[in-house]
């Protein structure tokens, strides 16, 4: 899911939100890359995420690699011991941090092509955008055999990407001491939230500008929640979109009311 919030600037650069990085590989060429594998690229159907709205479920055939395999290539046999989690970064900024046990317990591949011959481009329903650029690789997810996956939405699926990284994670300036142990699963929720293009104190992605945990501090909560649950309803023309509609609407209130407060509480560090 890409975060923003209207009338931040974009940023082509991204703030290091981590520290302990282990290895990072720029991803090379497609020709490269199947030289570098020795293989031929696979077939893999996804409901692709993007294009998916409530029940409805549109199923696309996309041309790739398994995404552990790449990553064996470009890390090492043992990529899986040398950090706790693969950093996905994209070319207009985007940042997905994805734990490492995840690719052990669901198939992903790095995608280059749609099996039918189509472009290889997206419209992203939820932010009212279209045709979008996919590549160089594209992160995608069996959704199809995992119900799990599906609920998760667009989430973990990062386009775009053009580098990898191996990090070691450190929270510290997400969860300093003496922050109110009742805001840690808002600190949590702000992870998996907002922090692909977001970022507070320098934790998370910079593909548009400004700490949240400043930004946030002055808005009002009724329209820190509109925000977050109906973006367009609060700014005209918003590509922020709005929390998975696969959630209860009690959860994603829950989940708005507990990012609000942890953001509101949080210091603001340099």
């Amino acid at each position: 899911m890409r975060v923003s919030f209207s009338g931040l600037s974009s940023l082509a650069v991204l703030i290091a939100p981590f520290v302990g990085t282990a290895q990072a590989a720029e991803l090379p060429p497609v020709g490269e890359l199947q030289r570098l594998l020795g293989s031929t690229a696979q077939t893999v159907r996804v409901y692709e995420p993007h294009l998916s709205v409530g029940d409805r479920h549109v199923a696309i055939e996309y041309v790739g690699y398994q995404a552990a395999d790449v990553m064996a290539r470009l890390f090492g046999e043992d990529w899986r011991g040398q950090g706790r989690a693969i950093e996905f970064r994209a070319l207009d900024g985007y940042v997905s941090l994805i734990d490492v046990s995840r690719f052990a317990e669901e198939s992903a591949y790095l995608v280059f092509a749609r099996e039918d011959g189509a472009p290889f481009t997206v419209n992203n329903v939820e932010q009212n955008q279209t045709d979008i650029p996919l590549g160089p690789y594209y992160l995608v997810w069996d959704n199809i055999s995992s119900p799990a996956l599906v609920r998760e939405g667009a989430r973990n699926w990062p386009y775009q990407v053009r580098e990898m990284r191996l990090v070691t994670l450190s929270d510290e300036a997400l969860v300093p001491t003496g922050l109110d142990a009742g805001l840690h699963e808002g600190a949590e929720l702000v992870k998996t939230h907002c922090l692909s293009c977001h970022e507070v104190n320098g934790f998370g992605g910079a593909k548009f500008e400004g700490n949240l945990a400043e930004i946030v501090k002055h808005y009002e909560e009724a329209a820190f929640l509109r925000l977050v649950l109906t973006p367009a309803s609060e700014r005209t023309g918003a590509t922020m979109p709005a929390l998975h509609d696969r959630l209860s609407e009690g959860e994603r209130r829950r989940i708005a009311y507990a990012v609000f407060d942890y953001l509101k509480a949080v210091p603001v560090q340099p």
